[in-house]
């Protein structure tokens, strides 16, 4: 009589150390998990049902006020206007500034970015009402202007939309252009060479060659920017002092002086779905350019 013997597979080192592996990243993701429902699934969960009801029950009326109503669909309006110019400014201001800190030594450019990103240590509040001492009609600003002899009266700068871009451009500007300078920097400067090398103009190897490297860092980032400036809060109730009227300031309005929560509800769910939608065409666009 034969007996075969089939031999046994002990268990797999692998697997145990896939399963392993697992347990460790669920045991990080967990806390991050938990803090996202409570701090934001929760309330958001609360949120809805509150924009669907009144004193009567179940109601679409709050939408119906804030999609009819004339005032709103001018705050929404000026609301994309100054979101839209600051991401505008930021590429206007921060683009070259990020290539000219990318092109700097090692030193200069440790310097440069320190000094970018110092104003994030102070305040948000401290720096938009410092905005209000440079703005203001006997501001530094217009001080400097009017004893040089530029203007013959001061500037209305604060309390205006201008002031208001101002301030959100000085704010939401290193946003775009920190990312950008990190993309610029690990661009190999041989590309634009060889580039030249082959009869390429200084101009023609920037924009044939080093700038749509950047394109999608730069589209991402106004992108970001938009979305930041379109839910801005503080800098407009400050240098705007109520007559800049954005979705942010209209929303605090509703929840603090006239009590209107399903208005106010509604207005929030429609920030935030305007902000999941311009973060899904950032998404495509940035596909696009890659």
């Amino acid at each position: 009589m034969t007996t075969t013997l089939i031999p046994t597979r002990a268990p797999s080192g692998r697997s145990r150390t896939g399963r392993a592996g697992r347990g460790e990243r669920l045991a990080f993701i967990t806390p991050v998990f938990l803090l996202l429902l409570v701090g934001f699934v929760a309330p958001l969960a609360l949120l809805i049902p509150q924009s669907f009801t009144d004193a009567s029950g179940f109601t679409l009326g709050a939408y119906e006020r804030f999609f009819t109503r004339s005032i709103y669909l001018e705050v929404i309006g000026n609301t994309a206007r100054i979101a839209g110019l600051t991401a505008l400014f930021s590429i206007l201001a921060g683009y070259p500034l990020a290539l000219w800190i990318s092109r700097l030594g090692s030193r200069g450019r440790i310097i440069a970015i320190v000094a970018v990103v110092l104003p994030f240590w102070v305040s948000i509040l401290v720096r938009t009402y410092s905005w209000t001492v440079l703005l203001g009609k006997e501001g530094v600003i217009n001080s400097a202007l009017l004893k040089l002899g530029l203007i013959t009266e001061p500037l209305s700068l604060l309390y205006t939309d201008v002031g208001v871009l101002i301030g959100t451009v000085n704010l939401l500007a290193p946003f775009l252009i920190l990312p950008l300078i990190a993309t610029m920097s690990g661009i190999d400067p041989r590309l634009g060479q060889a580039a030249r090398s082959l009869g390429a103009s200084p101009t023609q190897a920037f924009w044939r060659v080093f700038f749509p490297q950047t394109v999608p860092t730069l589209v991402a980032t106004s992108f970001l920017v938009f979305v930041l400036g379109f839910g801005f809060y503080i800098t407009p109730a400050i240098l705007g002092g109520g007559r800049v009227q954005m979705l942010p300031t209209v929303l605090s309005g509703l929840i603090n002086t006239s009590p209107d929560w399903a208005l106010a509800a509604a207005i929030s769910i429609v920030l935030l779905v305007g902000a999941g939608l311009i973060g899904l065409l950032a998404k495509l666009v940035t596909r696009r350019t890659k």
